[in-house]
């Protein structure tokens, strides 16, 4: 016998059930257990799946009855609506897998569900049992796309003797769209289709007809939905590449650049219904502003470094260009046993396409008064620069700088001015920003500086890594690691500014270890040498994370650092290492983070650190 199975490549639709031929697979019945509860009692539910060991979980994890127990909706009306749209629904499911000659039955308390008029549904149900009888799985005989654009990448499955799922032959069908346009034929389509079920040979026939139509060019970007923002500058931004060949990477680019700005809360892209007569074709923008100014608030507490407070006020559209203005404030050490209190602001101007729609223009004002155990110093830095994103995983910034610091010790009072080039690159390939499962992350960054009234003139490296991996079913446990070095180049260490120098210690270095303990005595003063930074550092992070449950998650951490005297990490150097354990409790912007540390190694500190804060601590 021949069955015709007629679904659309992009929407799979239900198929009788009266008919069709069951053969039934050696593999073992599986029985689940799901509980919900009545006002009478508990809803027992049982799936019931033979021809297949795998499909237990999926069938349950799409079945509406699962879901309306878990929420507690169990009253007969319930529960047999779920069960009659469950039969359509794990149906679906099979078919998405090459199974077409399914038996699904679902009974309460033992009457076919199919069976009960709407109407006439029970007052209670005490036990529903699904089962599912999934017959032989069917592969292609034929499997056939033409024309194909070049490069375009179908699904493996889609070849004769693969698995003939409908989820296969709507992703074939799709991906032969998606290559004529990624090829400039924004306009391609599905022509045709002819898909056969053959439930005698237990084998599909699927052939697909694809029109390219005409390679096209963007046309104009049509805007709506703007305010206070200047049409100029969003076209600037949007940065279209109107009058070349099509390609949707180029449309997504747009949405990306506009989205980056922050300045939008909705953004719509829209391809024209039809071409120009010279066959450009449209992209209508709409967007949505968002309210021009924003505030924000941040915190850090350690037992021994004290209290951090940070807040920020931000206006997103400063001058209808979509400039933003920002100001940070940060208090830090505020109730340290080590330190005074540090203070610093900062004002940035941030203003998107200029030069080109992926670089962003900066101007950076910052004062800092910091109190440190062993010195103070006041520290002025004015800079302009610019930041360029070639793709979302690789930034670049470069920046000219000029810093003056005054600082105080036991050498007296001690000017330092230098004209600086801080130029950065960063390449981020982790799955999530605030909070890794898998990936990695590099940055380095290199400042060349020259020194003026007795400063020195040199370089400044600084390297950081990060990688991660998940292992355990559901990404339970990770691994997560980060090394950091860093030295100062081509100057002595008494003619260095005291801010370019490296400390170790603390919550973002060695956890266990009192902020920035770890220094050199390499200065001679009036009363003997001086603490200040070394001229290299080097430190080592490693964690491993374990999610609880969804929200909860605890870590077990080492790290250690080591600070040399000279610069190339040679001289003296004196190393420390701290461990200790915390707890993650996932928000929706970020794991809090609780930590317990302690020194295990170096004479730098001693007794227990407490960390609190916002975000994994790398």
């Amino acid at each position: 016998m021949r069955a015709y199975l007629r679904a659309a490549l992009v929407a799979s639709t239900v198929m009788g059930l009266g008919g069709m031929a069951w053969a039934q697979s050696a593999s073992s019945p599986f029985s689940g257990l799901f509980r919900g509860r009545s006002d009478e009692g508990p809803v027992d539910l049982q799936f019931r799946v033979q021809g297949a060991d795998d499909l237990d979980q999926p069938l349950r994890n799409a079945s509406l009855i699962a879901g309306a127990l878990s929420e507690d909706r169990t009253t007969g009306q319930d529960v047999l609506a779920a069960a009659r749209g469950d039969y359509a629904r794990i149906l679906g499911n099979l078919y998405d897998r090459g199974y077409y000659s399914a038996i699904i039955n679902i009974t309460l308390d033992g009457v076919e569900a199919a069976e009960i008029a709407p109407l006439d549904a029970p007052g209670i149900v005490r036990q529903v049992v699904v089962s599912v009888q999934t017959g032989p799985r069917f592969r292609f005989s034929r499997a056939a796309i033409a024309p194909v654009a070049p490069r375009t990448d179908l699904p493996d499955d889609y070849r004769q003797g693969g698995i003939a799922g409908t989820g296969t032959i709507r992703g074939a069908a799709r991906a032969g769209v998606d290559g004529w346009r990624n090829v400039g034929h924004a306009k391609a389509e599905v022509s045709g289709q002819d898909i056969t079920a053959d439930h005698i040979a237990n084998a599909v026939d699927s052939r697909i007809g694809l029109s390219p139509g005409p390679s096209v060019r963007f046309g104009r970007l049509n805007m709506r939905g703007y305010d206070r923002m200047n049409p100029r500058r969003l076209h600037k931004i949007a940065g279209l590449p109107e009058g070349e060949r099509f390609d949707p990477d180029d449309v997504e680019d747009v949405r990306k650049r506009l989205r980056r700005s922050g300045v939008f809360s909705a953004i719509t892209l829209e391809e024209a219904e039809t071409l120009n007569p010279d066959g450009s074709m449209d992209i209508n923008l709409t967007v949505v502003e968002q309210k021009p100014r924003r505030i924000g608030a941040g915190f850090e507490i350690s037992t021994t470094d004290g209290a951090m407070l940070s807040a920020y006020w931000m206006h997103r559209n400063l001058l209808g260009g979509g400039e933003r203005l920002r100001i940070d404030a940060k208090v830090k050490d505020i109730g340290s046993d080590t330190s005074g209190k540090d203070e610093e602001v900062t004002l940035r101007i941030d203003r998107p396409a200029t030069v080109t729609p992926d670089t962003t223009a900066y101007v950076l004002t910052s004062l800092a008064r910091m109190r440190e155990e062993d010195y103070d110093e006041d520290t002025g830095i004015i800079g302009l620069g610019f930041n360029h994103i070639f793709s979302d995983r690789f930034t670049f910034d470069t920046a000219i700088q000029y810093q003056f610091s005054r600082v105080y010790d036991d050498l007296g009072e001690t000017d330092f001015k230098v004209l600086a080039f801080p130029t950065s690159v960063m390449w981020d390939a982790r799955d999530n920003e605030n909070n890794a499962k898998r990936g990695y992350y590099l940055q380095g960054d290199a400042t060349p500086f020259k020194g003026f009234d007795g400063t020195d003139t040199g370089i400044r490296i600084l390297g950081e890594g990060r990688a991660f991996r998940s292992l355990g079913e559901g990404d339970r446990f990770t691994l997560a690691g980060r090394a950091r070095i860093g030295s100062v180049l081509g100057s002595e260490i008494q003619n260095t500014p005291r801010n370019y120098l490296f400390f170790s210690g603390g919550g973002g270095s060695v956890r266990g270890q009192p902020y920035q303990s770890l220094g050199v005595e390499e200065i001679q003063g009036p009363n003997g040498p001086i603490k200040t930074g070394g001229m290299s550092v080097a430190t080592l992070s490693a964690e491993l994370r374990w999610q609880v449950r969804d929200r909860i998650g605890v870590v077990a951490f080492a790290d250690y650092g080591e600070v040399w005297a000279e610069d190339g990490w040679n001289g003296t150097s004196e190393g420390h290492s701290g461990a200790g354990i915390g707890v993650r409790y996932n928000t929706p912007i970020g794991p809090l983070r609780f930590d317990v540390a302690g020194p295990t190694g170096g004479d730098t500190g001693e007794g227990v650190q407490l960390y609190l804060g916002l975000g994994q601590a790398f």
